[in-house]
């Protein structure tokens, strides 16, 4: 039987599987009609991969942008053609840094600034996408994108010169090119060795389920309408069928954004604006 319900799956991702595998796993446990889910992970990554279940494949452009939170290992000596310790070793230089250097370059990091993406990552230019060309040992011309890093801490140090960091960061933004960045900053190389992302937007790693858990059962699916915290709009028959058909509709709400409903059917989220509704995102 196909699974009609609708929602967010918080998925604890393990290391060596891709995103859209755990994807086509869930969909494939749930029997669910379609799935996706919001923000890739690497295959090398861990961690929180928030999955969308039926109608929630439309909150992707939605919740995309949120900003995310990651726990990683940075190795500074050397660059790798990856920019992980996965990769093939490019360039070395012995690290003389110091931890009152290498404190201060981290903090010199948070705020904004242009970050070039790694040749070995998901983006594409011209059709090609930059990790599959590189693996043909050719290269896109990939441009830098303005990042922000909001948090950047130094949570310990595991040896001569590997440290643990918790980084909080725009959408977008690329660990491994932050590893690169910071070792540039202390006039060495740096590689990452592994990243465990532990929020996105409003969710937490905490609050995910093991693949053993979900092939279990033993999971929850948030539902749609407890993703948002608005206050709530229900229509009536009548307006429920011009809001259908795309006619905006004149109620006594003040401005701002709303939970529409009709009857126990979450339609999505709409936006009043001088008592017009029109609908923001739309679920049904």
């Amino acid at each position: 039987m196909i699974n009609e319900q609708s929602g967010v799956l918080l998925v604890n991702k393990p290391r060596g599987l891709s995103s859209n595998k755990i994807v086509n796993l869930v969909k494939y446990r749930l029997h669910a009609k379609k799935c996706g889910h919001l923000g890739t992970l690497d295959l090398e990554g861990e961690g929180l991969l928030p999955v969308t279940i039926n109608h929630a494949t439309k909150l992707f452009d939605y919740f995309l942008a949120k900003d995310k939170t990651y726990e990683t290992v940075f190795v500074f000596g050397f660059e790798t053609d990856t920019l992980d310790t996965s990769g093939k070793v490019l360039k070395e230089k012995i690290p003389t840094f110091t931890e009152e250097e290498l404190e201060c370059e981290v903090n010199k990091m948070v705020g904004k600034y242009m970050q070039m993406p790694p040749q070995y990552s998901a983006k594409k230019v011209n059709g090609k996408v930059g990790y599959k060309e590189a693996r043909k040992g050719e290269y896109i011309d990939l441009k830098p994108k303005e990042i922000e890093i909001y948090s950047f801490k130094i949570l310990e140090k595991l040896s001569i010169n590997s440290y643990r960091f918790e980084i909080s960061c725009s959408s977008g933004t690329y660990i491994r090119s932050v590893c690169r960045d910071l070792a540039y900053h202390l006039g060495t190389y740096g590689s990452m060795q592994c990243i465990l992302r532990t929020r996105c937007g409003g969710f937490y790693l905490k609050d995910a389920y093991s693949l053993d858990e979900i092939e279990k059962g033993e999971f929850k699916i948030i539902p749609c309408e407890n993703l948002f915290d608005f206050n709530v709009i229900k229509l009536n028959e009548k307006e429920f069928f011009k809001l259908s058909n795309g006619q905006n509709l004149t109620l006594s709400f003040e401005d701002g954004e709303y939970k529409i409903f009709y009857k126990d059917l979450f339609l999505g989220i709409g936006k009043v604006e001088n008592k017009n509704l029109k609908l923001k995102l739309r679920l049904f």
